[in-house]
């Protein structure tokens, strides 16, 4: 047991325990901060998530709208660009700021909510294997090996195949195939803790296993959970774009980064913008992610906060 944890399970009243997790709280941020990379990504995301919340009133045009006399207009500062049109159009005249920025909303929300459906049904299910290991852990973990024996996009691919394209059915597709890893961390993370001795005392003290599993379990299992759904936010970005470049996600004419993608790569060589600007977009989007993932778990380790 860390020294934080004995601390709080030895101060005798609510208020000491809330000083020790405001203590720990902040060797987490000193130690974040000290992390520049991932400071510098933070508030990058920050930006890209700001701006595609605010892309009704960012957007200069609507994003589907066809400007027929513009049609592969080159970015402003390239010559024949354009100012009513910053970053150019593609092939049909649309507007490709307006265009990333709507996609933003619509690649953002659908790996934010597929990280989400994994990660809930992935910890219950890890933490009802750890503390049922005779009859519940082997169904559940061959159900898991079965799942892990496909890739994670290939199984996307086969779930859109048989559900069919479109928004929710992406969220669904690449949610199961991030499942398994929740379910096997959660699992080991909470086996790592269940001989010690707080889980005992609460045990002695007649806490259910309920009680057991999200009170006292859960909340030292966190950390790792919280830097694998970080890093798998960025798999999902890419999962969506690459579905969506596969013709299997968002379908036309929604905007989404790998449909743009998807749509410009016949015009690589007359109009490399049309294929750069999203492709940048998702390259800076996901190194930002990772980066933040790579901070968070060196804050929340406490070996790699002492070694740095």
């Amino acid at each position: 047991m860390s020294t934080t944890e004995v601390s709080a399970v030895q101060a005798p009243g609510g208020w000491a325990r809330w000083q020790a997790r405001l203590a720990a709280g902040r060797d987490v941020v000193r130690a974040f901060g000290a992390h520049h990379g991932a400071v510098v990504a933070l508030l990058v995301l920050a930006l890209i998530g700001l701006a595609v919340l605010l892309a009704p009133w960012l957007a200069p045009h609507d994003p589907v709208q066809q400007y027929r006399d513009a049609l592969l207009t080159p970015p402003v500062w390239d010559a024949g660009g354009q100012a009513r049109f910053p970053l150019g159009t593609d092939e049909l005249g649309r507007d490709i700021l307006s265009r990333l920025l709507w996609g933003g909303r619509i690649s953002l929300g659908i790996g934010l909510a597929s990280v989400l459906l994994s990660l809930l049904p992935g910890v219950v299910l890890g933490l009802l294997a750890a503390f049922h290991p005779r009859w519940l852990a082997p169904a559940v973990m061959r159900v898991m090996d079965v799942m892990l024996a496909l890739p994670g996009l290939l199984l996307a691919i086969c779930v859109i195949t048989v559900l069919g394209p479109g928004a929710i059915n992406t969220v669904l597709a690449i949610a199961i195939g991030a499942l398994p890893g929740y379910v096997r961390l959660t699992r080991a993370a909470a086996l790592g803790e269940l001989p010690k001795d707080y889980v005992t005392a609460s045990r002695l003290a007649g806490a259910g296993n309920a009680r057991l599993m999200f009170n006292a379990v859960l909340p030292n299992c966190m950390a790792p959970l919280l830097v694998n759904a970080t890093l798998s936010f960025s798999s999902s970005i890419l999962e969506v774009a690459g579905l969506g470049f596969l013709g299997l996600g968002v379908q036309a004419p929604t905007p989404e980064w790998g449909t743009m993608l998807s749509a410009a790569r016949d015009y690589l060589v007359r109009a490399p913008w049309v294929v750069m600007l999203p492709g940048l977009v998702i390259l800076v989007t996901v190194l930002c992610v990772n980066l933040l993932g790579d901070g968070l778990r060196d804050a929340l380790d406490p070996k790699l906060r002492k070694a740095r």
